[in-house]
């Protein structure tokens, strides 16, 4: 009986030294959490986010890009003329190239169907015909594409966005089937999905769907446009400081692409200008600055110029550089070296060229060839030869009447010898000297 009493009070013992460690341990967690700085609520700023690794993805993080004119207007209004800035708006008569004039609104599928671009009270629509009986009209809602080389169009079905059938192709200057779709049927259920939107908008706010690839937007929350908050970051904060604070001459609460690295910067350009890359975290959680690596699973480019011909001049213009002598051998060159991403200079070959001759010295010897002494002021215009426009495979569009598709023409990324190019662009100079 004595032992079994023992035993009792020996386990009533522990449990007493038990409860009250736990106590003990309770109360000094307590203490430590009382006295731990207050965490950061969830609405931190871009800028914050891009440290943390935090997706940007709230609309009201977003200032506009009209905020910038105030202090930046000479680059605000330079940048919205660049296609970066044009390649989505509101659907309107003022962002539309092609005609809604009778007899040039038509696009015929068949004898018996036809899709006409109409202009009505309540919009602008694509309107389908079968047998000349109206069987739908479809608003043209959104304008995607600067029209350098064409238009396509998007309509809101709820909080969906589908592509329309029918494309503006600048280059022959008329409505046709849109690239990709069917001949001799109009498609009108091609969803727009948020991989579309991200290199065609800054921010759309998704509000349905699956995590990495939603299929439901907030059409009031959309920031038209590859515009300043694209590469600066979200601005709402840094505007509002640098309001209150106008003396404040350093930017803060900004993502300020000048003190990127040379990965950085590639990255940057790299999510729309980088093939096809996967997503592996939501759409727009990416910010100028993330490592693209972190967020897709990139398209991997061998860099022999024979797999070169099968990359599409559309789309992966970052790994057809990459593939170029002009980049293995440096540093330093990045998509920022020859382009300006506040200004428009689509076509300016004499500027282009003249930054290919800050690293390459015409008169060095081996530009003394028989080719480059045909040339005069060779200098004015290296990139006819050297990077040629080439039809795309990705952009093709079907006219009305023919059979056979039409491709945009792209300027090419991977720099080389072209020798076919090369005798093309030197006959023309032949025969303009006749």
């Amino acid at each position: 009986m004595k032992i079994l009493l023992h035993r009792i009070t020996n386990t009533r013992h522990r449990r007493t030294i038990t409860v009250v460690g736990c106590l003990l341990l309770c109360g000094f967690l307590l203490i430590t959490c009382m006295n731990e700085p207050a965490k950061k609520t969830t609405n931190t700023s871009a800028a914050e986010r891009q440290t943390t690794n935090t997706p940007v993805n709230v609309y009201e993080d977003f200032a506009g890009s009209k905020k910038c004119a105030s202090c930046h207007k000479s680059i605000y209004e330079s940048h919205i003329k660049s296609a970066h800035f044009l390649t989505s708006l509101p659907a309107g008569v003022e962002t539309i190239k092609g005609s809604f004039a009778a007899g040039k609104n038509d696009y015929w599928y068949t004898p018996q169907i036809r899709l006409s671009m109409q202009k009505r009270d309540s919009g602008l629509y694509q309107v389908a015909y079968f047998k000349g009986e109206e069987k739908k009209a479809m608003r043209m809602d959104i304008t995607t594409g600067s029209g350098a080389k064409g238009q396509s169009f998007l309509e809101w079905r709820g909080n969906k966005l589908f592509q329309l059938p029918i494309t503006f192709f600048t280059a022959a200057g008329v409505w046709s089937n849109s690239p990709g779709y069917p001949a001799g049927k109009v498609m009108i259920d091609k969803p727009v999905t948020a991989r579309c939107l991200e290199c065609h908008v800054s921010f759309a706010q998704a509000i349905a769907g699956p995590p990495l690839e939603p299929l439901e937007f907030d059409k009031r929350k959309i920031l038209y446009g590859v515009d300043c908050e694209k590469c600066h970051g979200a601005a709402a904060k840094h505007v509002a400081f640098q309001t209150e604070n106008p003396n404040e001459k350093s930017g803060r609460f900004i993502i300020n692409p000048a003190k990127f690295s040379r990965q950085q910067l590639l990255d940057m350009c790299a999510v729309c200008h980088g093939g096809r890359i996967d997503k592996i975290k939501p759409s727009f959680s990416f910010v100028a600055g993330n490592e693209l690596s972190d967020f897709f699973v990139v398209d991997t480019l061998s860099t022999t110029a024979v797999e070169t011909e099968n990359v599409d001049v559309h789309g992966n213009q970052f790994g057809l550089m990459k593939a170029s002598k002009c980049f293995k051998n440096g540093v330093t060159l990045t998509c920022n070296s020859c382009h300006s991403p506040h200004t428009n200079e689509r076509g300016n070959k004499q500027i282009f060229s003249q930054r290919c001759v800050t690293c390459h010295n015409t008169s060095e010897a081996k530009f003394q060839t028989p080719s480059h002494s045909q040339i005069v002021s060779i200098e004015k215009n290296c990139i006819d030869c050297h990077m040629p426009a080439q039809p795309s495979r990705a952009i093709n569009v079907l006219l009305q009447g023919e059979e056979v598709p039409r491709a945009s023409l792209i300027r090419s990324h991977y720099v080389a010898i072209y020798p076919n190019e090369a005798k093309r662009f030197i006959d023309g100079i032949k025969r303009s000297r006749k």
